[in-house]
């Protein structure tokens, strides 16, 4: 149990480290800079596609799901508040996060386990480079912009296609202006606060808990899956907690 705490401290300490340097312009050579473009083209560009399908079958699935009981008791105005309360609030931060950290977090740590191994680090210290501030800082920020960017995508085209569903399933709604007004009524301000915790928190706690991983490793080539499948593991606890605590600060 000691160990654990000692675990979750060690991490929100270099989660915070993350964001104090991040907010500092002169942790932002070109270097850098170009390490965080990087990050983000591989996370957030590359992945744009999967993501929009993602989202696709998620509003398909929601709307085709919710229809039938909607149907069945006259309530079809519902819809537009039943997408924000599952997709908007839980499934899309959720399921982006998860594709994020199964495509680019285990990619992390793999990659900074092999320069481990490879003493490419050893060589960057030699240099007067700070691997703290080259390799984990610029990486844990590119995958929560990356998250966030994408969880945007996830939910713009999961109520695109829902709305679409609904229409196609007939399930009553007479246009998009009152589709756009259902949503828009049952979003509200604590939303945006829940899609930014729920994003940029856990895309931080995964890129720095991948970064650890990774460096963690030896001189083992042997070590470099068992890095990855940590950082993995520990990251995903990291989201759902990351999510259960977003969940009680502002719904309870």
């Amino acid at each position: 149990m000691t160990g654990s705490v000692r675990q979750i401290s060690h991490v929100l300490s270099l989660a915070g480290a993350v964001v104090w340097a991040a907010l500092h312009p002169r942790y932002w050579p070109g270097t850098v800079r170009n390490v965080l473009a990087r990050q983000v083209l591989f996370t957030g560009v590359d992945a744009t596609r999967f993501i929009a399908l993602s989202g696709m079958i998620c509003g398909i699935t929601v709307v085709m799901q919710a229809q039938v009981w909607l149907t069945r008791f006259g309530q079809t105005r519902m819809l537009g508040p039943i997408l924000v309360a599952l997709v908007v609030r839980e499934l899309a931060p959720l399921l982006t996060n998860l594709i994020v950290l199964g495509r680019s977090g285990t990619a992390v740590a793999s990659e900074l386990a092999s320069m481990r191994v490879s003493q490419q680090i050893r060589l960057l210290d030699s240099q007067g480079v700070d691997p703290f501030i080259y390799l984990v800082m610029p990486r844990a920020v590119g995958l929560a912009v990356s998250v966030f960017c994408l969880t945007i995508v996830f939910i713009t085209v999961s109520l695109v296609t829902g709305f679409l569903t609904a229409v196609l399933a007939g399930a009553g709604q007479a246009g998009p202006m009152q589709f756009i007004q259902q949503v828009a009524q049952a979003l509200q301000p604590v939303d945006v606060v829940v899609i930014l915790g729920k994003t940029l928190a856990p895309g931080i706690l995964m890129g720095v808990i991948c970064c650890e991983a990774g460096l963690s490793v030896s001189r083992d080539l042997a070590e470099i899956p068992q890095a990855t499948t940590l950082g993995q593991v520990r990251s995903l606890m990291a989201v759902f907690l990351a999510f259960l605590v977003v969940s009680v600060l502002v719904y309870v």
